[in-house]
């Protein structure tokens, strides 16, 4: 969406408007959606350098790098906090919320719930009186819990052309929560007029129109080489508490579509890092599963595309993809429709379990987050490595291994 930017009546200045990236279902730091094909993150130098010198061989395996782009903390008239990015493109729209963007509508609303108490960052005041009713409870667990109301909210506002109440949908809500955390650090960090630079990146699931997405964090070892003592032994301690140990692998989040009850089912962080193997096992099976049936006819490509990115990191020497993540993505109605001709499964029983003879079913494997990767030759290395990431090859190799079983099970 296009702002005009105007602090005075001889500086008129366009934008574009940053939402919050729905899809998004891990990771720290806020994902915004800049346009349709384009995302964006706060920039760090470690990640943006490597993806400027990345390997021809991992670029299928990680998303288009679009360069950099220059964003300042606004207001807008109602005093609603924004994230607002110089244009690519010349553009001199006048500022308006659209109501066709999901996003900007939801984040209108939680704003809205906020205001009218006064106070410099009322996102603060949110999750402080809105999601932390319990110290014990994470901010996201709070937050996921209240999905349900908020969809409410949100469904009333979100109207057509006509004015007709448009298709009500679920969203995940742990976007929200990284973009609320985000402003409300930059909002009592940093003066308003701050800029700051961003990354702007390929949106890999805009071509899906229900977007699963599984999100493992990869490898044996989280923590980067230039990390403070104390934040290593926590990196350790997680590792050494969940699936990343035994495995090389676990769960930093996933939703995925219910074709029965059209929504998405969503798991956080928190929960990933609570699995056992065995669970990590039926959270695979549920990753893969619509509500009606376990989606068998993708457990192929995806192992397919695994050995293909597992191939290729036993190739990359020097390298370490500490703390980064594997996004595992399909769509969770895209055979379906195909086979049906977008009739619900229950009306078409006969047909509603096709395999993969139906057509082969688009999946993508994506290596996100690199924030802490080392390689020789990087600006800042502490230390040389040699050899492959024998970290990030024994997760893939127990990920493709799980995945067979399930495969073989059915």
């Amino acid at each position: 969406m296009v702002v005009q930017d105007s602090t005075d009546a001889g500086d008129t200045r366009t934008g574009v408007l940053l939402e919050p990236f729905l899809h998004q279902v891990g990771g720290h730091l806020s994902v915004m959606r800049y346009d349709e094909h384009t995302v964006c993150k706060p920039l760090i130098s470690q990640e943006q350098r490597f993806y400027e010198s990345l390997p021809l061989a991992m670029k299928r395996f990680t998303p288009q790098y679009k360069g950099t782009i220059t964003v300042h903390l606004r207001k807008d008239s109602l005093g609603h906090l924004r994230l607002v990015a110089n244009p690519l493109k010349e553009n001199r729209e006048p500022f308006k919320v659209s109501t066709e963007s999901a996003a900007v509508a939801i984040w209108q609303t939680l704003q809205q719930t906020t205001s009218g108490r006064g106070g410099a960052c009322p996102l603060a005041e949110w999750q402080h009186a809105q999601l932390a009713h319990s110290l014990k409870e994470s901010p996201a667990t709070a937050l996921l819990r209240s999905e349900l109301h908020l969809n409410a909210q949100v469904s009333s506002l979100v109207q057509d052309a006509n004015g007709n109440q448009a298709e009500r949908t679920s969203f995940n809500p742990w976007g929200l929560y990284c973009h609320q955390a985000h402003l409300t650090r930059l909002c009592t960090e940093y003066p308003e007029n701050k800029r700051h630079r961003f990354l702007l990146l390929e949106n890999v699931v805009s071509q899906y129109k229900h977007p699963c997405i599984l999100d493992l964090k990869m490898g044996t070892r989280q923590h980067g080489d230039n990390v403070s003592e104390e934040k290593k032994a926590r990196h350790i301690r997680k590792c050494a508490q969940s699936t990343s140990a035994c495995l090389g692998v676990r769960i930093c989040g996933m939703q995925v579509y219910q074709v029965d009850k059209k929504h998405f089912l969503c798991k956080d962080k928190y929960y990933g890092r609570k699995l056992s193997v065995e669970g990590f096992r039926q959270a695979l099976s549920q990753f893969l599963h619509d509500g009606t049936r376990l989606r068998a006819e993708l457990l192929e490509p995806i192992q397919h595309q695994l050995r293909a990115l597992l191939s290729v990191i036993r190739s990359q020497s020097s390298y370490r993809f500490y703390s980064s993540s594997l996004l595992i993505i399909y769509d969770g109605q895209e055979l379906l429709e195909r086979t049906l001709g977008g009739l619900h499964p229950q009306e078409a029983p006969q047909t509603a379990h096709c395999s993969a003879s139906c057509g082969v079913a688009k999946v993508d494997i994506r290596m996100i987050d690199f924030a802490h990767t080392t390689y020789k030759g990087s600006w800042n290395e502490h230390t040389t490595y040699e050899g492959p990431d024998s970290g990030y090859i024994f997760g893939l190799e127990n990920l493709i291994q799980i995945l067979q079983d399930i495969q073989e099970g059915e």
